[in-house]
């Protein structure tokens, strides 16, 4: 999975060259292969499989269905969204919070946009949207398991947080472990004029969840717009609105 010699690359991806889903209820932006969309060019960076931009209409979500040998993270933006899967846990994401979900040997789960009426939250008119991101495991076949962390004070500091990880660097660090030992996921709120700075790492993702950002070599990203790196890092992320950013930092790739 790991790699040694590679050439440096920064490529920007602009938010309306994503394929899209469309439905009644559902508008999903797919960064990578997804679904009935297939480009072999593609299909990931990294370890990161999946990088959706999901907005679901009230009262409706996704229903019962399965998941295998990922490890899947879930950021919501906007709205609440309502977790149940079949190993008995059940939870209501909202921004702020950050939730890990192992499918491992198989798990049935939904996501509803119905926290209003099953948990008392906001208004059944809101819309929620929400990034999931999927990550493989190190093996095939553990436990499934589930995780969900409020981290809204961290978040208020405007620095870099790190969300998820199985690094042996960043884990105690991390407020959620995931079960890739090569793969750290960080989330920043900014205000403007605040600045980050990417991980140097064999392979990041940067993904603009929300705001603009200007980064350094790359000029000004929008929502939506994402960049991956390869063999490259230490650019400056300025903050040219208040903005929120998520980033892979990845020491490993998928084999070939």
């Amino acid at each position: 999975m790991s790699d040694t010699l590679l050439t440096p690359r920064l490529e920007v991806c602009r938010a309306d060259q994503r394929f899209a889903t469309r439905t009644g209820w559902l508008d999903s932006k797919h960064s990578f292969s997804f679904s009935h969309h297939w480009d072999p060019d593609n299909t990931h960076h990294g370890l990161l499989l999946v990088n959706n931009d999901d907005i679901v209409a009230p009262g409706t979500g996704f229903e019962t269905h399965p998941h295998r040998d990922m490890e899947i993270v879930t950021w919501v933006l906007q709205g609440s969204l309502v977790h149940q899967d079949s190993e008995g846990n059940k939870g209501v994401i909202h921004p702020g919070l950050a939730q890990r979900m192992s499918a491992g040997t198989g798990i049935l789960h939904s996501e509803k946009n119905d926290a209003w009426r099953m948990h008392g939250g906001p208004s059944r008119d809101e819309p929620v949207r929400f990034i999931q991101m999927w990550v493989v495991p190190d093996e095939d076949g553990i436990r499934p398991g589930y995780e969900q962390v409020e981290i809204d004070d961290e978040l208020l500091r405007g620095d870099l947080v790190p969300v998820a990880s199985g690094t042996d660097e960043h884990a105690q660090d991390a407020v959620i472990r995931i079960t890739n030992s090569y793969a750290t996921l960080y989330a920043a709120r900014l205000q403007p004029g605040a600045v980050v700075t990417v991980p140097d790492a064999p392979y990041v993702h940067l993904f603009v969840a929300r705001g603009i950002v200007d980064l350094e070599t790359a000029g000004t990203l929008g929502q939506g717009d994402a960049v991956r790196l390869t063999a490259t890092g230490g650019h400056r992320v300025t903050a040219v609105e208040a903005a929120e950013v998520l980033i892979w930092e990845m020491h490993a790739r998928l084999a070939p």
